[in-house]
């Protein structure tokens, strides 16, 4: 069956006609959406939507994660064939996924940037979907925080991440990737005693009472300690899980503009995401990834991996059967 709809599936970015399924157009031609799921605005019946969030003027270093999203959705491209390994489910099969496309903003007007992501996501959960983005740098999750906190109320955040984001910073105009995680335990967006940042490995003066698993205390406890103490920590709360693609070592995700050495392997990655199966997680976001940087793909392929995962723990929160 793979085979033969090889041969004539071609663009289902814009002609496929389920919402679910998965795909065998060849992972070299077409129109590269999330997945090869179908771009549209029309959330009806939709489950879980993919938007991605091309803004990259809150960096402290390297520019060019604006151009995150687009390499993500390429990258994507080799997934789709098969259910994902080592979830025991089929979250394309099972859920009506579409990619939602791209977030539109004045890029020259970076004071408004805040206030119409907020917007953006509030938009779609209205509409009844969840949404994974795609970033993007660090700065977007916070206002994609505000939007889910008007639905949910304070989350419990989930952040894989070389850098804490907690730099100190109450000048709430400011836009900066580095203050992400202060301003939103800040303004009560998160309950930091139920929050958990997984990765760290740069110096941070006050963690606001989050919990950490820093890189040093993954690498000589191991993923299985890091899991329970992760789950224990947010329990059955709802949470939003985001992933820093710097979290991984340069090794594996050169592609980024805060590279910091010591972080995790990609195996270590994907078992802990798998390991979180079960958590209810309410939606996500992968960031940072910039294909400037970026060698053979393999940070977007990385990315697009990630993507996948917290679709897989969207999928096992809401629609596992």
């Amino acid at each position: 069956m793979a085979l033969e709809d090889a041969k004539s599936e071609i663009d289902l970015a814009f002609t496929r006609r389920e919402l679910r399924g998965l795909a065998f157009e060849n992972a070299f031609g077409g129109a590269t959406s999330f997945l090869r799921r179908r771009y549209t605005k029309d959330l009806t019946g939709v489950d879980l939507a993919i938007t991605g969030i091309p803004f990259d003027q809150a960096v402290t270093h390297r520019t060019g994660t604006r151009f995150g999203p687009r390499a993500i959705r390429e990258a994507s491209a080799l997934q789709p064939f098969d259910p994902p390994f080592g979830w025991g489910t089929d979250p394309l099969e099972e859920m009506a996924i579409v990619d939602y496309g791209d977030m539109a903003f004045d890029y020259a007007k970076v004071s408004d940037f805040p206030d119409a992501l907020t917007a953006h996501i509030r938009g779609i959960l209205a509409a009844g979907p969840g949404v994974i983005s795609l970033g993007g740098d660090h700065y977007v999750t916070y206002p994609i925080l505000r939007a889910f906190a008007e639905k949910y109320g304070p989350l419990s955040l989930i952040q894989f991440d070389a850098h804490s984001d907690l730099w100190a910073d109450d000048d709430l105009t400011r836009i900066d990737h580095g203050t992400m995680s202060y301003k939103a335990v800040k303004t009560g967006l998160i309950d930091p005693a139920t929050s958990v940042q997984i990765g760290i490995r740069t110096h941070c003066d006050d963690y606001l009472g989050v919990n950490v698993i820093d890189a040093p205390e993954l690498h000589r406890d191991g993923v299985e300690a890091a899991i329970a103490k992760a789950r224990a920590i947010v329990g059955d709360r709802p949470c939003y899980i985001t992933f820093d693609i710097d979290a991984l070592d340069p090794a594996f995700a050169p592609g980024t503009g805060t590279p910091v050495w010591g972080g995790m392997a990609s195996w270590q990655a994907a078992a802990l995401l798998r390991g979180l199966a079960g958590v209810n997680m309410v939606g996500g976001d992968v960031v940072e990834v910039s294909p400037p940087y970026d060698h053979a793909l393999m940070t977007a392929v990385a990315g697009a991996h990630v993507a996948h995962d917290l679709i897989c723990l969207y999928h096992w929160a809401h629609h596992r059967k």
